[in-house]
């Protein structure tokens, strides 16, 4: 599950998502990602970093030049772990509370894995 928090991690922020956003259309070069944001080089190269490390996007050289583009693979992968845990429920042991929460509800603790 590391992994998918790396991702989601990266994911929650705006910037980078605007950048994911962006190269949703396509391919483009680290010079354009940088033309639609008011951050310096520096920053941007922060951002690429860890989407990178998150594997959501790959990069490509091109002489003095990086490219990006979306990793079509980890969006999939993502996908289906959120369809298997989220959307389907878990096989995950839940510890009930010995008493009402506040309101009554009754709180789910999850078990450590």
């Amino acid at each position: 599950m590391k992994e998918q928090a790396d991702c989601f991690k990266a994911l929650g922020d705006m910037t980078r998502l605007s950048i994911l956003m962006m190269l949703a259309d396509g391919e483009k070069c680290a010079c354009d990602i940088q033309e639609n944001f008011d951050l310096k080089q520096p920053t941007i190269s922060h951002h690429m970093k860890i989407l990178q490390q998150a594997e959501l996007v790959r990069v490509e050289k091109r002489g003095k030049w990086m490219f990006y583009a979306l990793n079509p693979e980890r969006f999939r992968q993502l996908h289906q772990f959120m369809d298997a845990n989220l959307m389907q429920g878990t096989e995950i042991t839940y510890k009930l509370a010995p008493h009402d929460c506040e309101g009554g509800r009754r709180k789910a603790v999850q078990e450590p894995v």
